[in-house]
C-alpha cells in the first residue's frame, strides 16, 4: 500500500483524514486499529521505588499539581509522579479529550460520568474510577467546549 500525506487547511487541528480507495474498505478497521495502537507513551516516576515507567496516556484519569511535579492518576487506581509543572503538561497534551478543569487539574473527559450544577457557579464533574472534581468558573466555558 503507498500513503500519501497532503495538507488541508480545511481541516481543523489534530484530525486526520484518511483516503482511501472504495475497494479498500475492507481494510478500514485494520488502519484504525494501527493508528490507536501507536498511541503516545508517557513517562512517569513510580513514588514506591523512584523508578521511570511507561503508560499509556489514554489510561491517564487525571494530572494533578503538586508543587513543582504532577500527580498522575490512571483508571486502575495507580498514582504515580510526572516530573513537569501542569502548565507544562498542559503545553505538551495534544490529545483532544484532555481538559483543564481548575488551576490544579486536568482531566480525561473520556473517563466522565456524570457532572453537575453546584453552588457558586461552578460544576462537579464524577469520574468512573469514583473520583471527583469540581470545574472552577473561570474554566466552564472550555469544559462545555470540550464536551460538545
Amino acid at each position: 500500500m503507498k500513503i500519501i500525506f497532503e495538507e488541508d487547511p480545511a481541516i481543523e487541528q489534530k484530525v486526520a483524514k484518511v483516503t482511501t480507495h472504495p475497494a479498500e474498505k475492507s481494510k478500514w478497521d485494520r488502519i484504525q486499529k494501527a493508528i490507536c495502537a501507536s498511541e503516545t507513551q508517557l513517562t512517569v516516576i513510580h513514588a514506591k521505588n523512584n523508578r521511570n515507567i511507561q503508560i499509556q496516556l489514554s489510561s491517564v484519569v487525571a494530572f494533578e499539581s503538586e508543587d513543582r511535579m504532577c500527580g498522575v492518576r490512571v483508571i486502575s487506581g495507580e498514582r504515580y509522579l510526572l516530573h513537569k509543572r501542569l502548565k507544562f503538561v498542559e503545553e505538551d497534551l495534544d490529545d483532544v479529550h484532555f481538559v483543564k478543569i481548575n488551576n490544579q487539574t486536568i482531566i480525561n473527559t473520556r473517563y466522565i460520568t456524570a457532572f453537575s450544577a453546584t453552588d457558586h457557579a461552578r460544576i462537579k464533574v464524577d469520574l468512573s474510577d469514583s473520583s471527583s472534581y469540581f470545574v472552577s468558573r473561570f474554566y466552564i466555558k472550555n469544559f462545555r467546549g470540550k464536551l460538545s
